[in-house]
């Protein structure tokens, strides 16, 4: 019996344009273009490079690759299908369809082989540069001479728009400066976008890329005939020679390669080719199949399911003798790896030392004095700040800063880059192996917020520290006061957000972050001094709402959060004197909150008593809790510059303003 004809490289590049044209024209949308442009880098990198396993899309030191062009992921799809992963055919046919596992734009757990959500331009980028830095922490861990359990690349595909995003500047200037060698990026030169007729985009983009990158610190190779395999080859073998810095591969590619009309130009970046297009492509490449059919040799060629597992036995063999000499770091590693927290009861003793001491402090003093206990017992900690170290206090006595040159440690100083830091650690936390958290005022969570999104879609453990939470940051101003910010995070679905009220509060928070393994965390954290609030029990604090202060007979309910639940007692206080019995709630985190039981619920806030909500943000988020029939003392404009002080009294926040609103739904 004869052995099947071996594929070419050109053939198994068509089978991708095939596939790219034949599903987007099946769905009519999708992005053809760019996995027909792409399609010999894809080659040249899948078949001569990525070391993966697609029986076990896990396997812990695999090679990351990442889409950041994500809009192109037909062409992600057409190699996980191609190379041997669980995604049949029939997933491709439904490309775009509902309940389909070939979403529009790629999805982190959703795919088999997708190692991060990818759609936003340029973020891709950015978690592929947290995850080359996760591999470099690692290593310098866990490696020892001879026995590298962490030995990796990171290869991410970007086009023009992750250019243009800012947020790819942010993160390659980051990449630059810790010089992430295991970091190469293939930027796809096409020159086309979706504006103007034909999509041109020298009219608005004229950056000198490999200078710009040049100037971040990166090897740049220049000049890539992106439809030359060999040429993408060589570039890829000098790119891993490189020690020093992470490499850029500039390959100038022409979108919907082979295509005789749409080739090189914007009506082939979103939009089907369209059936006579599809035809006169399939004559002009020699694919001469049907649709979402590729021949027996060329999914032969492409077939990497024997090569992965036998990648994967010579890591395990790596493993096994690691095991054997390092039996204590190998169960650390596998332990971290698994996402697992350490044994022992580290938890019980932040809460002890947090109520032995009962202090008045700020709760970003109460986060870093809870981090002083956490971080020496969770090597797997990152933390880090965006340039507000100093304000934000993530940085504590066992923390060991990053440097650029041999890259180690468990403190990043991510500069002020608030979108990069926050992008930058879901890669980190997408890599496994690591916990990242950082710091930024509560108000530039702004800079940052699409990648808070993402972190919520993808439910991934990130925590986000965010301090100067309310008018109470003082002096600096409207710029610098969040209002808005903590009603629109809680709106992120899958986001808990906490605004503790003391450093009880606050070593809850922490650790309810912690336990969480699937889904981000943003801890809100005063620049004042907050009184430690006396409590029967701390039990209750963890479900995210409980009853602080109760009162035989209550006749309303007060509502309060962070700073403001000092004034709400001290109103609960008066009304009490005035011969009006109110329960007072603290409700640090509503998320948490309303994952209780309705029992639960009730029990805290009856649903016949009036309530009043405190919180100096806007009011709109509280009527859920409150009704139209409740009162919200709340802030519904932008704070002013004075001292803290001023302002709660200016705008209300005072035990008298709140008594008067209890007051006014009394009937």
């Amino acid at each position: 019996m004869e052995s099947p004809v071996k594929a070419s490289e050109a053939e198994l590049a068509n089978a991708i344009r095939a596939l790219a044209m034949d599903a987007v024209e099946a769905a009519k949308s999708g992005h053809p273009g760019m996995p027909m442009g792409m399609a010999e880098i894809a080659v040249a990198l899948w078949k001569r490079h990525l070391r993966h396993n697609p029986g076990n899309p896990g396997w812990t030191n695999r090679d990351r690759f990442v889409l950041s062009n994500g809009h192109g992921s037909m062409l992600l799809y057409s190699l996980l299908h191609l190379t041997g992963y669980d995604l049949p055919m029939e997933e491709l046919k439904r490309f775009r369809q509902l309940g389909s596992k070939t979403p529009g734009h790629p999805e982190y757990g959703h795919t088999p082989g997708v190692e991060t959500t990818t759609g936003p331009l340029g973020q891709g980028f950015a978690n592929a540069v947290g995850m080359a830095l996760a591999e470099t922490l690692l290593a310098a861990e866990f490696n020892k001479p001879g026995l590298e359990l962490v030995e990796h690349h990171t290869y991410v595909f970007m086009g023009d728009g992750c250019m243009m995003e800012g947020v790819s500047h942010e993160a390659a200037s980051l990449a630059g400066t810790l010089g992430l060698s295991k970091l190469i990026a293939f930027y796809d030169d096409n020159g086309i976008s979706i504006d103007s007729d034909k999509g041109q985009i020298k009219s608005w983009y004229t950056d000198d890329v490999p200078m710009r990158f040049k100037a971040y610190g990166w090897q740049v190779i220049t000049a890539v005939d992106g439809h030359d395999v060999e040429a993408v080859d060589r570039a890829i073998r000098k790119a891993k020679r490189e020690k020093t810095k992470p490499t850029l591969i500039c390959c100038k590619t022409i979108i919907a390669k082979g295509a005789p009309k749409k080739a090189n130009t914007g009506a082939a970046h979103g939009a089907p080719l369209g059936a006579d297009e599809i035809a006169a492509t399939r004559a002009a490449i020699g694919w001469a199949y049907p649709p979402f059919v590729v021949p027996d040799n060329i999914r032969a060629g492409w077939d990497a399911r024997e090569t992965g597992k036998r990648a994967e036995r010579r890591w395990n063999r790596t493993l096994k003798e690691y095991q054997k000499q390092f039996p204590a770091e190998a169960a650390e590693f596998a332990r971290r790896n698994a996402g697992a927290l350490p044994a022992g009861d580290v938890f019980r003793k932040l809460m002890d030392e947090t109520v032995q001491k009962a202090e008045t402090i700020a709760t970003r003093k109460a986060s870093q004095n809870a981090l002083e206990v956490l971080v020496p017992a969770f090597p797997e900690l990152i933390g880090g700040s965006a340039d507000l170290t100093g304000s934000n206090l993530t940085m504590v006595k066992a923390s060991k800063p990053v440097a650029p040159g041999a890259v180690k440690g468990n403190h990043i100083f991510y500069g002020v880059r608030e979108f990069g830091m926050c992008a930058v650690m879901n890669g980190i936390s997408l890599h496994g192996g690591l916990i990242p958290y950082g710091g930024t005022f509560l108000v530039f969570s702004d800079y940052a917020r699409n990648a808070l999104r993402m972190a919520a879609l993808m439910k991934i453990r990130v925590i986000y520290v965010f301090t100067h939470d309310s008018i109470g940051l003082g002096e600096d101003g409207p710029t610098h006061q969040p209002v808005e910010h903590a009603a629109t995070l809680r709106l992120i679905p899958g986001m808990d957000v906490w605004r503790p009220c003391d450093s009880a509060e606050t070593a809850v928070a922490w650790r309810a972050a912690l336990e969480r393994s699937r889904g981000p965390t943003a801890l809100l954290l005063s620049r004042q001094n907050l009184a430690f609030m006396k409590r029967d029990r701390l039990d209750d604090v963890a479900r995210g709402g409980y009853v602080l202060a109760d009162a035989p007979g209550a006749r309303a309910v007060i509502i309060a959060t962070g700073s403001e639940v000092q004034a709400a007692l001290a109103a609960q206080q008066q009304l009490a004197q005035a011969g009006m019995p109110v329960r007072l709630v603290s409700m640090p985190s509503t998320s948490v909150f309303d994952r209780q039981d309705a029992n639960y619920r009730n029990s805290v806030l009856p649903a016949g008593l009036p309530k009043v909500a405190v919180e100096a943000g806007v009011t709109d988020y509280w009527r859920k809790y409150v009704g139209l029939e409740g009162a919200v003392v709340g802030l519904d404009r932008f704070g002013e510059s004075a001292p803290a002080g001023e302002l709660f009294k200016h705008f209300g926040f005072t035990p008298e303003n709140i008594a008067k609103a209890v007051r006014s739904v009394i009937k």
